[in-house]
């Protein structure tokens, strides 16, 4: 619900007007401003008691105090338990962003190791995403370099295949990864399902923790491989225990007490805070990762770890324990609420000895000593970005600068790419790719590519935020290109109104060589950095990074659509038929030319969904 009021107020006596609407339920408060955005998000067990606070002139810090000074009207939403606020609380910050709360700014997906269960040789590989293909999930991993540096060792250890199913069913000998000992190639029957499905439950033993059982087993065999003279079995058996090994040694720190936990600590310092995690799985120390929240400077730790924790498993399945540095307020309204996600019950404990609580130690190190290298990266940043409003004439330090770049081949595959970095270095989170739809273009045409791109680009900031107050606008463009593609792009900014946004196109020189790159911008003669300046080297790295996104995007379109056959069109047809479809009639040209009765023989392949195919080709034709 939402109050008005005739003479516009804000501060306690605003807020205070609210009361006599408000009783003791449970419930989540927003905070708006006079242009209704929202300032704070906050939940309540008792809604009237907590607005009461606010409407007292006096106890607060700086930062409550200037939000509610700030505060012109206030909506609620009462709900039927304090965990059911705590959750809507967590969603409606992450869905507003608003400014006084602590946000977690990245908040992508962990990979995990999957083991597919829909194939007689069953797959080992990294995935991201929701669990929808069955199989056994073992993570989450820190990062993808984790689940890498795992699989490669896995793969030498156990001899799975990491290929696709169709590249497994259209296999006809050994590939390089069986030549290299990585894989037993049950592709071609160089191994028996048994034995493979004996290689599969060592794998899931070793990843759920039982790595010791595992090597004993390998031991064993290796011994016995050795006394019979079978000596080059018992060197690949070596191997693989040599392997497994290795697994153990990169994932460090192996707690023996710690079956599954998150290990969170915290550092905060001048204003700014690092959440360090380290993830706990099977024993085993799975990579760690930290995390800088938008914090204020006036904010206690119990507020930020409990904000964290809150946002960083909103999407997230929780372990059965969380090891936090610092206690939060609302430690069993969270573990109530983790409980309820996990279907498990969820502990959070705050060790003062023993293991876990140098587990914790670890990680507020790792935390203070990255907040350390970003405040040192963070201030050269800062240098950087006067640097680049000093050589461009920029009224103040640029807060978001984006590059843009296209990629194709002879006009093919074209795609436009949009990277974009601050004063935190690049928002990956930020980045764009535009897939080039100009039909009129001339194949190759980089101006009118990039024209598309602006046009979009220009055309979604003023329907999306046309005042120009969400950060979403840019400071600084720099486009990959000389005078010519200046010229393009300052045609399309003219068009749209906003000329007032500078803009730079980065050449290289007359040599085309790194260090002689040349700046153009309307109006204006060309000029150049000295060669050895670190402005240079930004604006380098800056169209480098715009580059590697433009190829890798170019590259994942292409690649695409060189996979791409007709019968991804079909109706009905996935993966698993199309893959039947393939096999039966060994192309899709020959699918398309089948009569009825040849479709209908393939297995999987209902009368129904035969007869669908041969319309859809032969309406075409």
């Amino acid at each position: 619900m939402t109050s008005s009021d005739a003479t516009p107020q804000t501060g306690h006596a605003r807020i205070h007007a609210y009361l006599k609407t408000l009783d003791g339920s449970p419930g989540v408060y927003r905070m708006l401003d006079a242009q209704a955005r929202v300032l704070y998000v906050g939940k309540a067990r008792n809604l009237r008691a907590r607005v009461s606070n606010y409407a007292r002139p006096q106890g607060h810090s700086a930062r409550i105090s200037r939000m509610i000074s700030e505060t012109a009207s206030m909506m609620f939403l009462t709900t039927k338990t304090e965990t059911e606020a705590l959750l809507l609380e967590q969603n409606l910050i992450k869905q507003l962003k608003p400014r006084y709360n602590v946000l977690l700014r990245d908040d992508k997906s962990f990979p995990n190791i999957l083991v597919s269960a829909e194939h007689a040789f069953p797959q080992i590989k990294k995935h991201r995403g929701a669990k929808k293909e069955k199989g056994a999930y073992y993570g989450p991993f820190a990062s993808a370099g984790a689940v890498n540096r795992t699989l490669n060792q896995l793969q030498k250890a156990f001899l799975l295949r990491n290929c696709s199913d169709a590249q497994f069913e259209s296999r006809t000998r050994p590939c390089l990864l069986y030549q290299i000992k990585r894989c037993s190639a049950p592709c071609v029957g160089l191994i028996s399902e048994a034995d493979y499905a004996a290689s599969v439950a060592d794998a899931e033993r070793f990843l759920s923790g039982r790595s010791t059982q595992v090597q004993e087993s390998l031991a064993i065999e290796m011994q016995q491989a050795s006394d019979a003279m079978e000596f080059e079995r018992a060197a690949a058996l070596r191997d693989r225990i040599k392997a497994l090994t290795s697994v153990q040694t990169a994932q460090g720190i192996n707690p023996r007490g710690v079956r599954e936990a998150d290990v969170i600590g915290l550092h905060l310092e001048n204003g700014q805070a690092c959440v360090q995690v380290f993830f706990i799985r099977a024993n085993q120390n799975w990579g760690n990762r930290d995390y800088y929240p938008r914090v204020g400077a006036d904010i206690e730790a119990a507020e930020v770890l409990e904000a964290f924790i809150g946002q960083f498993y909103d999407t997230k399945d929780p372990p059965r324990q969380l090891i936090l540095s610092h206690a939060i307020e609302n430690a069993d309204l969270m573990a109530e609420a983790l409980t309820q996600k996990l279907g498990k019950r969820v502990d959070i404990l705050v060790p003062q000895r023993g293991e876990k609580a140098e587990l914790v130690i670890s990680a507020t190190r790792n935390a203070r000593e990255s907040l350390a290298r970003k405040m040192s990266e963070t201030a050269t940043q800062a240098k950087l970005l006067r640097g680049i409003a000093e050589a461009f004439d920029l009224d103040a330090p640029p807060q978001r600068i984006e590059v843009y770049d296209n990629s194709h081949i002879q006009g093919a595959h074209a795609v436009g790419a949009m990277i974009v970095a601050g004063p935190d270095g690049f928002m990956k989170n930020a980045y764009r790719k535009f897939n080039i739809k100009g039909v009129d273009l001339t194949p190759g045409d980089d101006f009118g590519m990039m024209k598309e791109v602006l046009s979009r680009r220009f055309k979604r900031l003023i329907k999306e935020d046309p005042d120009r107050e969400n950060g979403m606008w840019p400071d600084l463009l720099l486009i990959d290109g000389g005078a010519g593609q200046v010229s393009a792009v300052a045609e399309i900014m003219a068009e749209y109104g906003v000329e007032d946004i500078p803009m730079v196109g980065v050449a290289k020189g007359v040599d085309r060589d790194h260090g002689k790159e040349e700046f153009h911008r309307v109006g204006k003669m060309p000029f150049a950095l000295r060669r050895n300046d670190p402005v240079l080297y930004f604006i380098q790295r800056l169209r480098d990074e715009a580059h590697r996104f433009a190829i890798g995007t170019h590259r994942a379109k292409r690649s695409k659509a060189v996979g791409a056959t007709p019968l991804d069109d079909v109706p009905g047809v996935g993966a698993t038929r199309k893959r039947a479809l393939l096999a039966h009639f060994g192309s899709a040209k020959a699918v398309s030319r089948a009569n009825l009765a040849d479709l209908k023989a393939v297995d999987g392949i209902s009368g129904t969904l035969a007869e669908t195919i041969y319309d859809f080709f032969h309406e075409k034709g």
